[in-house]
């Protein structure tokens, strides 16, 4: 939304508004701008959540893991986990096939893995981008 028509909802001028956005930006509470891509129009139809185990814990075995899986650029998020699982890796690709490709020239060559299951989104039925 424009500064304009943020400063209309919240009932301020734009100087007040754009003063206080720049304050939120510059405190870290707002890290930054981005536009919303529908994935499976940019034909990326393919969502898997893929959870992995290392064999060790250690943090450099989980340092390691992160700054690999940090450059395939098929991982959209990566979370560090509690419970049976190490970390859980939502990966976006155009098809089948390239999830295939991804998993055997990419994920399962890292070193140190135990485990790794994946389990294919049928369809996203919640996408916030807001905190309640």
């Amino acid at each position: 939304m424009s500064l304009v028509q943020l400063s209309d909802r919240v009932g301020l001028s734009p100087t007040p508004v754009k003063r206080r956005l720049r304050q939120l930006e510059d405190s870290g509470l707002i890290e930054g701008y981005v536009a919303r891509i529908d994935r499976k129009t940019a034909g990326f139809g393919i969502t898997a959540f893929v959870s992995v185990e290392l064999e060790k814990q250690d943090a450099e075995a989980v340092a390691t893991f992160q700054k690999k899986v940090a450059q395939f650029e098929e991982v959209v998020t990566g979370s560090l986990m509690t419970g049976a699982q190490d970390f859980l890796l939502e990966v976006v690709v155009e098809s089948l096939e390239e999830f295939e490709t991804f998993l055997q020239t990419k994920l399962m060559r890292v070193e140190g893995l135990r485990a790794v299951r994946s389990r294919f989104a049928l369809r996203k039925f919640i996408d916030r981008t807001r905190i309640p």
